[in-house]
């Protein structure tokens, strides 16, 4: 059977309204004709597009596929329109969460193989891990990078895929610190920057002070990896980070790490939806990992 994209074109609508009623009235049609439009899209595709959760239309996974077409294709003819010639490549849509306070530098490096590819398009959202999650449970991220992996059970589905795992390490400018001093005698003579104590870094770090009975001055505790690499660059402390967060910083000499590490690691990891459909640019990422 022919696709007819006049039913598409209605589904786009109230995709992007999220609203069967007002989508009817500003199209000029009937509400009940309008369901009938989608329903014929949903009995030619075999999936249902839509699922209601009160008064809210929510997308499916099958309709959140349909609409990463739908708005390729709409804007496909609007450039035909424009231009009376198509010179771009269609393009994928990779939706990406990433803690707030995730390395720069991290979140890059995984990201480079798709970055500047002319058939992809990534959309990179920061936020809570609570706020990330939420978001890849309702299909509006494909993938989320954070420190530590969520529960898995047999409501959320999230499957966990361990990225990379980074010694952490003490850093500073080097009036400050002396890479070959021992790790104790570092903390008990420089102050120190450190993440929040929610973190698992922290807390190993907090257990590693215990077995060495020391008790450094805490000149600063943040939650930001960029604020913790300019801090350190000011030389208010030594700071507590994966060397990644500052490369470029101890590329130039601008800062130095201490040779003896405090036996800690930072795991990285990218969370997933178990998905019928996956976006195979992500497939592509994670496929050599």
């Amino acid at each position: 059977m022919e696709f007819n994209y006049h039913h598409l074109r209605y589904f786009w609508a109230v995709a992007h309204d999220g609203n069967l009623t007002r989508t009817a009235e500003r199209l000029n049609l009937s509400q009940s004709a309008l369901s009938v439009q989608i329903r014929k899209l949903e009995s030619r595709l075999g999936h249902a597009l839509f699922e209601r959760r009160g008064r809210q239309l929510h997308l499916t996974e099958a309709g959140r596929i349909a609409l990463d077409h739908a708005d390729r294709i709409f804007a496909a003819g609007s450039e035909l329109v424009d231009t009376l010639q198509q010179t771009g490549l269609a393009r994928q849509a990779l939706r990406v969460g990433a803690m707030a306070t995730l390395s720069r530098n991290f979140q890059i490096g995984f990201l480079r193989p798709v970055l500047g590819r002319p058939d992809v398009e990534v959309v990179l959202r920061s936020g809570s891990p609570a706020e990330l999650f939420a978001a890849l449970e309702t299909l509006n991220l494909d993938v989320v990078l954070v420190n530590a992996a969520p529960p898995r059970d047999a409501v959320t589905r999230f499957v966990s895929h361990r990225l990379d795992a980074q010694p952490i390490s003490l850093v500073g400018v080097p009036e400050r610190l002396d890479p070959q001093a021992p790790l104790h005698v570092l903390l008990a003579r420089q102050p120190v920057i450190l993440p929040q104590a929610e973190s698992s870094v922290r807390t190993a770090f907090d257990a590693l002070l215990r077995r060495l009975d020391l008790r450094p001055q805490i000149v600063a505790e943040v939650d930001d990896m960029a604020m913790m690499r300019l801090l350190a660059r000011e030389g208010i402390g030594l700071a507590l980070v994966a060397p990644v967060v500052v490369q470029d910083e101890l590329a130039s000499g601008l800062l130095v790490e201490a040779r003896e590490h405090p036996d800690i690691q930072e795991v990285f990891y990218a969370v997933t939806l178990e998905r019928r459909f996956p976006n195979p640019v992500l497939g592509d990422l994670l496929a050599g990992r």
